[in-house]
């Protein structure tokens, strides 16, 4: 029988570097052929058209973009991957981008399927840990966070951000520490240390800065982690097993914002962190049309910190326009685009 081809799932939280590090990876391939699925949390298929961008064929790269792929596996994930079975004599690794919102434990359990089993196995759950957002507090541990804590009694729970988190890390066959250039040798240390104390014994962690981490690291773990699921620790089941409901996404919204005031790099992302101290903003990501510039501008945003970089020319036929996904709690009743404007607007 052939060899089943090796499947690498990269979770993580929302804004830890998934993207880039998978962009790294497709672009050092050393031969590779490599077949991507991309799952986003809402509408806009920001994620999908980065990888697409530096792949030599865009039909490798394919995208999810109806929900949370741990909510949605029997419906978007078997027919994807079937879909790439028809073809698998010419797909040597196949890389699965989760959102960041997904649980990666019922992703695990699809790869026992009737369907897949014979023909693909997990050679790594892949966790990326934002070595920055975990130093400063802003993710999990926000000072907000602990004063709810605080003044309510009836929150003695873990928040369902931290249970994601940790489920996250739970499963992992190996921890990617991104931007670890951001921080200081003794801030790395400490938060190496706190997310050590969260992974099962053995599992390695490696650093890597701007995504760029040798294709032999991340490949060729050979974990089959579909055939180790009891150690893999999961909040979401435990709910599960005790009769709850475990909705870990219900109140995190996903806006797709369209900028057409007069606006720069410099000013939008100025109007973006005004933003970001009104609400409750895990992540915001897309497109700048930069005036006299034929390139498309790609803007990454994880609380107040943003990066942005060129990386393709606008095609022919496409629409130059501005357009950003904003994710966060409870947004969908903001009229975010109307805010953001307005502050441009004001500032031209």
């Amino acid at each position: 029988m052939a060899s089943k081809i090796p499947v690498t799932i990269i979770t993580g939280f929302l804004g830890s570097g998934k993207t880039t590090l998978i962009r790294n990876l497709i672009q050092n391939a050393n031969g590779r052929r490599l077949a991507v699925i991309v799952n986003e949390f809402g509408e806009m298929g920001i994620d999908g058209e980065i990888l697409k961008s530096c792949c030599s064929n865009e039909e490798d790269v394919l995208e999810l973009n109806n929900g949370c792929l741990c909510c949605t596996v029997q419906e978007e994930f078997l027919p994807v991957m079937l879909q790439l079975m028809e073809r698998k004599d010419t797909i040597d690794h196949i890389i699965i981008e989760t959102s960041g919102l997904a649980l990666p434990k019922p992703l695990l359990h699809a790869f026992n399927w009737p369907e897949l089993k014979p023909q693909i196995t997990v050679d790594a759950v892949v966790t990326v840990v934002d070595v920055v957002g975990q130093a400063t507090g802003e993710i999990c541990d926000r000072e907000r966070v602990q004063a709810q804590r605080l003044a309510d009694d009836s929150l003695d729970h873990e928040t369902p951000i931290e249970e994601l988190f940790e489920d996250q890390l739970s499963c992992a066959d190996l921890v990617v520490m991104t931007k670890k250039d951001l921080v200081d040798e003794t801030q790395y240390e400490e938060v190496r240390n706190i997310i050590a104390g969260k992974v099962r014994p053995d599992v390695k962690m490696v650093a890597a800065a701007n995504g760029v981490l040798s294709a032999d690291i991340l490949l060729g773990v050979n974990a089959a982690a579909e055939n180790d699921l009891d150690s893999r620790h999961s909040h979401h089941e435990e709910d599960h097993a005790n009769g709850l409901d475990h909705h870990h996404d219900d109140d995190i919204d996903s806006v797709v914002v369209d900028i057409t005031a007069p606006h720069t790099p410099e000013t939008l992302i100025e109007a973006l962190k005004e933003l970001i101290e009104t609400y409750e903003i895990y992540r915001i990501k897309g497109f700048i049309d930069v005036p006299g510039k034929p390139m498309r501008l790609v803007l990454q945003g994880v609380s107040n910190r943003f990066d942005h970089y060129f990386d393709r020319k606008w095609k022919d036929g496409e629409t130059r326009k501005t357009s950003l996904v904003v994710i966060g709690d409870e947004l969908h009743d903001k009229d975010l685009a109307a805010i953001i404007n307005e502050k441009l607007t004001v500032v031209s």
